[in-house]
């Protein structure tokens, strides 16, 4: 039996939100589900819950420039760049991040986008009763 080789997570990081930008890596093209208006409402009231995933911009030599790019989580990134616009958020407020360097950023993106479960119909009345 070949003894599997234990995976190591990416390291996360609070990164201000000035030194992040978009990714031309992003999948996600087309506009569907939430607005980034209601996902901005959201954020401003329940905060942020989940990290955004980035990838350290280099330069030339190799070596990272402080600013990071967002192959995944780009309408998050929007709809706090929409609080900062509204001047609900401040512009150097931390980010949480994932910071990733392995692998294609296209593949984070996908992964994010086409991973994810939607919640079963059933359990999602039960949670808005519960609420309720």
């Amino acid at each position: 039996m070949t003894k599997q080789q234990k995976i190591t997570l990416s390291a996360s990081r609070d990164i201000p939100f000035n030194k992040l930008m978009l990714s031309q890596s992003n999948v996600r093209n087309v506009k569907a589900g939430v607005s980034i208006e209601e996902l901005a409402e959201d954020i401003a009231r329940r905060t942020l819950l989940s990290s955004i995933t980035v990838r350290p911009v280099l330069d030339d030599s190799g070596a990272e420039t402080g600013m990071y790019t967002i192959p995944a989580g780009g309408r998050r990134f929007r709809a706090l760049e929409l609080l900062v616009k509204q001047k609900r958020m401040n512009k150097t407020a931390l980010v949480p991040c994932i910071v990733r360097t392995d692998g294609l950023a296209e593949e984070d993106s996908l992964a994010e986008n086409v991973q994810r479960a939607p919640l079963h119909p059933l359990d999602q009345f039960r949670a808005f009763q519960a609420m309720r």
